[in-house]
């Protein structure tokens, strides 16, 4: 369909009548969260562990430099990180872990993964970025899954602060935001003894700082998707971007794919893999059949029921044949992660992890994310001042009005595209695919809707509207008037999406 290929090629949208795609970040639940939405937005007895990290070098804020993901001379320093790790005891030496790199759906994946193993009765540390309130929400610990505790972070912070200080000034302050971090998790996860944890990769995968584990330290890895996001950083193009995700694979330990990738793609992940002597185990494998089946409702929260059904006699034999599966990740993109989280699970299965079906199927139907495929209620869509309209935070395809907006990204504007420029993006990406449009100008959206000349009633049933509004909460506004223009009685659906930045703008909404 051409106009999901304009889709795929602007971000930060705010899209109206639309189903939208996904990806996400961990959790069965979120602990202390109400109707699924956070009860804080900042945690005060971290104030001087998030003041500390402030002081230092966050890419999240400032944009990553080129070229800072591959595995050559521009590439971060990961000998820093393992100084760093060194200098702490190498505490990811004490626990098994599953590493996940890829472009779409590595939280889904680590969440489905994470969910999986608890319900086995393991205690699962998962590791993830970026967080939408609490910086708590990228470390998850337990059999629950709980957040980690703002006493347990900020009492961990004071015990090995004194190391922090000491590895800024050896690396002459080349020690980064997410380094500091990331050596926060491990070093929880090793005080809390957990069975295993479950790592996200923050950027491309061979000089993340995620990347210290040894292949006997190494479960499994997982590359999920490959596409053009980060495409300077991670060398200019979608086969240089494939080879550093690529660098997360360990010799002799298995490389599971998530996809389904293109021919060359594909290659290049499998070519690297039979260099380390990885066995590789598919998600897309033809011996895999799974279905998904319409949307149904349960004490009135939507699913999907779905049947994953893995059948691969390869290098490994993996064998699950799970019927009528319950998916609150709603859309074909979360059965593929769900299916490659099972993969994952049977090949954990194969070396001695005790994963019964039940324990897989019990995972994946508890696994649910705020911001994905996220549908407000009635309450909380009044709450941001659209009342009785749907409202879905995620991404998607076949808008009929498209409105482009801005928010900051961890806090600062330097990594924002402007709201203009989006919409000359979508202007382009449409010329290029041939889908028409109506540009609204640079006119009010409500002088447009007075304008019977241009609003007729064929331009409107006919062609995407095309909008530039700066504030979020206005832009689902003028979504809404121009679609109501467009739809009359007819009820209609806003659809947030882009980036979790966006999501957890509106979210943020609900607690003024």
């Amino acid at each position: 369909m051409k106009l999901s290929g304009v889709l795929q090629r602007c971000r930060n949208l705010t899209i109206s009548k639309a189903i939208m795609c996904a990806t996400g970040r961990v959790r069965r639940e979120l602990i202390g969260f109400k109707r699924g939405f956070s009860t804080y937005s900042d945690d005060p007895e971290l104030g001087e562990f998030l003041d500390y990290l402030d002081r230092l070098k966050n890419y999240e804020k400032s944009g990553v430099p080129k070229g800072a993901g591959t595995d050559s001379n521009d590439g971060f320093d990961l000998g820093r990180m393992n100084r760093l790790m060194e200098r702490l005891g190498n505490p990811h030496s004490s626990f098994k872990a599953v590493h996940i790199a890829g472009t779409k759906g590595k939280g889904s994946t680590a969440a489905f993964l994470s969910n999986i193993l608890r319900e086995g009765g393991y205690s699962v540390g998962c590791y993830t970025s970026p967080h939408l309130w609490t910086i708590r929400e990228r470390m998850s610990l337990g059999r629950e899954g709980e957040l980690v505790p703002a006493k347990k972070l900020n009492d961990l912070f004071h015990h090995i602060k004194q190391i922090f200080d000491q590895s800024i000034e050896l690396e002459k302050g080349s020690i980064s935001h997410f380094e500091v971090l990331t050596a926060m998790a491990f070093t929880l996860f090793a005080q809390e003894k957990v069975d295993i944890a479950v790592v996200e990769a923050g950027l491309g995968g061979a000089r993340d700082a995620t990347n210290v584990f040894s292949s006997l330290g190494l479960a499994a890895s997982i590359i999920t998707t490959i596409g053009e996001e980060h495409l300077a950083a991670l060398g200019g193009s979608i086969e240089s971007i494939a080879i550093a995700k690529s660098g997360i694979i360990k010799h002799g330990r298995p490389l599971v794919l998530g996809g389904p990738f293109i021919p060359n793609i594909e290659c290049i992940l499998r070519d690297k893999a039979s260099s380390m002597s990885s066995p590789v185990v598919s998600a897309s494998d033809a011996g895999n059949r799974s279905t998904m089946g319409g949307i149904g409702r349960d004490k009135g929260k939507p699913y999907q029921p779905c049947d994953i059904v893995i059948h691969i006699e390869k290098e490994l034999q993996l064998f699950v044949e799970l019927f009528d599966v319950k998916l609150w990740m709603l859309g074909h993109h979360q059965l593929q992660n769900a299916v490659t989280a099972t993969c994952t699970a049977l090949c954990l299965r194969g070396q001695g992890w005790t994963l019964s079906d039940e324990s897989i199927r019990a995972g994946l139907e508890h696994t649910y994310l705020l911001g994905r495929s996220q549908f407000l209620t009635s309450e909380e869509s009044e709450a941001v001042g659209l009342p009785g309209l749907t409202i879905l935070l995620d991404g998607g395809i076949q808008p009929e009005v498209v409105v482009t907006t801005e928010v900051t990204i961890a806090g600062a504007g330097s990594r924002t595209t402007s709201a203009s420029l989006l919409k000359e993006a979508w202007i382009r990406a449409s010329m290029e695919l041939g889908t028409g449009f109506v540009d609204i100008g640079s006119k009010a959206y409500g002088d447009f809707l007075e304008d019977q000349t241009s609003c007729s009633v064929g331009v409107l049933k006919h062609e995407p509207v095309l909008a530039v509004v700066n504030s979020v909460e206005d832009s689902m506004k003028a979504a809404n008037r121009i679609l109501r223009k467009r739809a009359g009685d007819q009820s209609g659906l806003i659809v947030v999406t882009g980036s979790l930045h966006v999501v957890s703008s509106i979210l943020s909404c609900l607690h003024r």
